[in-house]
């Protein structure tokens, strides 16, 4: 038995009561006989902090009716997924309920190793169970075909939503000096020290700027090797561990320009959010970025495709584009909007799966 197949006993063995508690939450599932979409999400909105990939699915409550025992279309996101997600799975198609399956980003050994398989199989299996695919960007649709192998399961590509009401710009431009922002969640020290060395490099240029890290550093010991690098380089730095959705829009609104040097991103919200908000981007060429930051909205850097190694800009390159996007802000402000408004709309997302379950459920 190989470490993750391993671990995976190991954690059996140990969550029995709450399997013997979740078969009971099975038992009561039922189709739904009504015409229009009942949605289950495997009881993933039950949290009490809605976070990461979960946070697309209160569009679909808003925009659908919901139901977690009677329903008729079960949906889930592979990067928020319910505990015991396979048996939800099975227990749905033996109901007759369909089957949604989004796929975000796959594992692969430049972040996750050995392990990638542990992360992988899981997707596979459920991926293969689905009436319908939704991609979150043409890189999830090819990274899946590489890492989880070929399907001919229907699948449309939509990538995430943003409510354009919520998330909008100021009024006005936030007054000097110029304020970085890098959000989301920090998986690695390298998406941190690199916006950090930006920083340092756009000061020794002469550039007056502060920079806002929020969000969780998930490596070990991050907050406490973080906070070493920002006084030994005496830098300008706010670190906000975790904000809220309301909180969001307050960081997009006073910051000028969001930093997102992730490598092969598969399709961040953070980054919708942030053009929704009027704040272009600056990051890496890679992952479902292309597809996502529209010429004029913001300036990434081009980096090798790697599924071996992990490759971050550096903080001189990250520097060079920020220093290109600032003489120009107002534009850049305007067209990040612009692009918003077109490609990451959250009414027609909803009305484009209001398609996928007519099709899956009268298919």
């Amino acid at each position: 038995m190989i470490p993750w197949q391993l671990k995976e006993a190991v954690q059996t063995v140990r969550t029995l009561p709450e399997r013997w508690a979740h078969r009971r939450r099975l038992a009561a599932i039922r189709r739904s006989d009504e015409k229009k979409p009942i949605i289950s999400f495997g009881g993933v909105l039950d949290q009490k902090w809605i976070h990461g990939g979960a946070v697309k699915l209160l569009s679909l409550r808003d925009g659908f009716r919901q139901d977690e025992t009677n329903c008729n279309v079960l949906y889930l996101v592979s990067s928020a997924l319910p505990d015991f997600a396979e048996s939800w799975v099975h227990r749905c198609r033996a109901r007759g309920i369909r089957f949604v399956w989004n796929q975000n980003g796959v594992a692969y050994p430049g972040w996750a190793g050995a392990e990638s398989e542990r992360y992988n199989a899981p997707m596979r299996r459920l991926r293969a169970l689905a009436d319908h695919l939704v991609y979150q960007s043409e890189f999830c649709r090819l990274s899946a075909e590489k890492f989880l192998g070929p399907t001919d399961r229907p699948h449309t590509v939509l990538f995430n939503p943003v409510n354009l009401d919520q998330f909008h710009p100021a009024p006005e431009l936030p007054a000097s000096p110029v304020r970085l922002l890098a959000a989301g969640t920090h998986g690695y020290r390298e998406r941190v020290t690199s916006v950090l060395d930006a920083l340092e490099a756009l000061l020794n240029r002469g550039v007056v700027a502060t920079l806002t890290v929020a969000g969780k550093m998930e490596w070990p010991h991050a907050n406490a090797e973080i906070a070493e690098w920002i006084d030994a380089h005496n830098l300008p730095v706010q670190i906000l561990p975790s904000f809220s959705q309301e909180e969001a829009v307050r960081l997009f609104q006073t910051h000028h320009v969001l930093i997102h040097p992730k490598y092969l991103d598969p399709c961040p919200t953070i980054v919708v959010e942030a053009l929704a908000c009027g704040l272009p981007v600056v990051g890496s060429a890679s992952g479902g970025l292309p597809e996502m930051v529209a010429a004029g909205s913001g300036r990434l850097i081009e980096l090798p495709l790697d599924w071996k190694r992990l490759h971050t800009p550096t903080g001189e390159q990250l520097a060079d584009e920020v220093m290109a996007v600032l003489p120009r802000l107002p534009r850049a402000r305007w067209l990040a909007r612009q692009h918003a408004l077109k490609t990451f709309d959250r009414q027609s997302w909803i009305d484009a799966h209001r398609g996928i379950f007519s099709q899956v459920l009268n298919g």
